[in-house]
């Protein structure tokens, strides 16, 4: 049985940082992927970031690119997102996701396993 847990979410005032985390126990292989969707009430969810666990290529979406930072630890089983420069509009419930195999990393459809989200507010 395969759980992916988040943490690190928070209260930050514009400008501040986060780091949130995601844990992955229960695979017995490497996922494809692993990626970051957020999601605010009343709207889709979307991409923020995503990393190929054997190429190591990152993905980000336009809005995050330059402020976030996708990074994976393969010997403590963790995907981590440092979050800098926050905004407001960057308030969201974020998600971590893992493509099992042969999907594509930026394409959100591909993604099998997902956590509970953690809550990030930024005022």
């Amino acid at each position: 049985h395969v759980q992916l847990v988040e943490s690190g979410g928070g209260s930050v005032q514009a400008g501040g940082s986060l780091r949130l985390s995601c844990a992955a126990s229960g695979y017995t292989y490497v996922p494809n992927c692993m990626g970051w969707f957020r999601q605010v009430p009343g709207k889709e969810r979307e991409g923020v970031a995503s990393i190929h666990s054997g190429a190591g290529a990152t993905y980000y979406a336009d809005s995050v690119k330059g402020r976030f930072t996708i990074s994976q630890d393969f010997a403590k089983n963790t995907v981590d997102l440092q979050m800098n420069n926050l905004k407001p509009e960057d308030t969201a419930m974020y998600y971590c996701a893992a493509e099992d195999v042969g999907g594509r990393c930026d394409e959100q459809g591909d993604y099998d396993d997902w956590g509970q989200g953690t809550q990030v507010t930024v005022s």
